[in-house]
């Protein structure tokens, strides 16, 4: 399952407030190169419990983020 679009529609980053980037197994803020895991269809909003993203892996998602054309939340 994947998130509900009405959830996606409202979602930001709970740090500053953003549109985040969908990736399906998580939500990626590319202001701040954090990323919020989706468990079980369940989005871990927690700034405490987000992963830092490396240079690599952030040019990595931007890439996946065009390719795929992802668009932000809201």
């Amino acid at each position: 399952m994947a998130l509900d679009p009405r959830l996606l529609e409202i979602l930001a980053c709970p740090q500053d407030k953003g549109p985040l980037f969908y990736l399906g197994d998580s939500l990626y803020n590319p202001r701040l190169r954090r990323r919020y895991n989706v468990k079980d269809d369940i989005p871990i909003m927690l700034i405490d419990e987000a992963d830092s993203v490396d240079d690599d892996e952030h040019a990595a998602i931007l890439a996946r983020v065009e390719k795929e054309s992802i668009k932000p939340t809201f």
